[in-house]
């Protein structure tokens, strides 16, 4: 099938990859010159495993290419995605700019039958505005071209995202049309080799609504979790062991009740506070998922509160080392990450950070913390140990999970360790002769 895919963020470089692995036909649109040319050499934007050797062998194979000439592509496209970004507006609503200045290029350019798929985030109602607008432009063309807009939202976790892509749990489709849906089933056959139950149809609106619940379900499970850590603190109970009571529940599950710092990232604050305001423009109080938001943003800075607990609020003249900055593993992204939050405070207390991540200090340096003063970056985890007054935590990546535990004593100032997303055991640190702290636990 031949695809052009506007947008090479995120969502739409891994979707127009993924698509091009199973042989179809992939055009990657963007109208950031520079990108594009990059694209082409093989250097890739952001970090996500897999995805740079899939992109270079699919260009090879020409199945894959990247382009800013939407016009020249659509005369030969089958199917049209929307992938550009749906960035938080100052009221908490997504704003669709992008999204609908697309939709007038499609709407000015296409000279076919198209089907036209919003995959980009969007809140209810977007197919509708997209229909619209490429209704518009052709109107002013003085043309009638059929189309379809359908909606197939992604369900990408940062760090897994080609695995996510190629083997889905599940695919959502929504469409107004037989037709429409015929061919996205074709399309995606090819990612199903078992059985096509998990390829899930509905009406557009309802496609748009599950995107959005979805991710403010899973942001509910970690700050109801997060919530339950610290009133186990409280009372003396564990979390730890809490967690492993529920999770046994079949009706529960393991999945998203790690306590934590907090969540952070590109689709969960955001997608989030739009839900939240989709139900304000009808008049509905959101009152539980904003409790959502409210807790975890009080979450973020559950750790900074320890450090000043232990330190007092005055930390000038000490120096802290930082694990982590993204706000997963396996990417990085630093989009809301509590790392961002964390280290502020701290600075603003008069304290100096030695920052170390395997992948975001570059996003650290250039833009979250680009002007912070007082931190530093290194290029080994335990040279950022050197000479701290203690060690945070804040970013699980595999190489934290069992390291010399007698060389960060060694390094550190003192055997002091706050751990933001409770990666060791309380039992074996105190054994080992360090002061631990956790989420959760007092």
């Amino acid at each position: 099938m031949k695809l052009t895919v506007i947008g090479t963020g995120y969502v739409g470089l891994v979707s127009g990859t993924c698509f091009a692995e199973m042989g179809n036909k992939v055009h990657c649109v963007d109208v950031d010159t520079q990108k594009i040319e990059r694209l082409k050499e093989g250097i890739i934007p952001i970090y996500e495993p897999g995805l740079e050797a899939m992109v270079k062998r699919n260009v090879e194979n020409n199945s894959l290419h990247f382009t800013t000439d939407l016009a020249a592509q659509l005369p030969h496209t089958d199917v049209a995605f929307i992938a550009v970004g749906t960035p938080m507006g100052e009221d908490g609503a997504a704003d669709l700019q992008y999204v609908l200045q697309v939709a007038k290029s499609i709407g000015t350019h296409m000279s076919k039958p198209l089907i036209v798929v919003d995959k980009s985030t969007v809140p209810v109602g977007t197919a509708d505005k997209v229909r619209e607008a490429i209704t518009a432009a052709q109107k002013e063309r003085g043309v009638q071209i059929d189309f379809s807009v359908v909606s197939n939202p992604e369900f990408l976790k940062e760090g897994d995202a080609i695995a996510d892509f190629m083997k889905p749990d599940r695919v959502v489709i929504g469409a107004d049309h037989p037709e429409a849906f015929e061919v996205m089933r074709k399309l995606y056959i090819p990612f199903f080799r078992s059985s096509m139950d998990r390829l899930i149809t509905m009406d557009v609106r309802s496609a748009e609504m599950t995107k959005y619940v979805a991710n403010a379900m899973l942001a509910t499970k970690i700050s109801f979790m997060n919530e339950v850590a610290n009133i186990c603190e409280l009372v003396g109970a564990d979390v730890n062991k809490v967690r492993i009571g529920i999770g046994s529940d079949s009706r529960i599950g393991y999945s998203f009740i790690y306590p934590g710092s907090g969540y952070g990232g590109s689709c969960f604050p955001k997608d989030v506070k739009a839900l939240r305001k989709t139900a304000a423009e009808q008049g509905y109080d959101a009152r539980l998922i904003g409790a959502v938001e409210a807790v975890n943003e009080s979450q973020k800075m559950v750790i900074a509160r320890k450090v000043v607990d232990r330190f007092g609020s005055d930390l000038s003249g000490k120096t802290f080392a930082v694990w982590g900055l993204a706000f997963k593993p396996e990417t990085d992204d630093m989009r809301e990450a509590p790392a961002i939050y964390i280290i502020k405070d701290l600075v603003a207390r008069g304290a100096k950070v030695q920052a170390f991540d395997p992948k975001a200090m570059e996003e650290a340096k250039h833009f979250y913390l680009k002007d912070v003063a007082g931190v530093s970056y290194v290029d080994n985890k335990y040279k950022a140990l050197h000479g701290a007054a203690a060690l945070i935590l804040l970013t699980e990546w595999k190489t934290f999970r069992a390291p010399d535990f007698e060389a960060i004593k060694e390094e550190l100032e003192l055997p002091i360790v706050f751990d933001g997303r409770n990666q060791y055991n309380d039992i074996e640190m105190q054994k080992r002769g360090f002061e631990y702290y956790q989420i959760g636990k007092k």
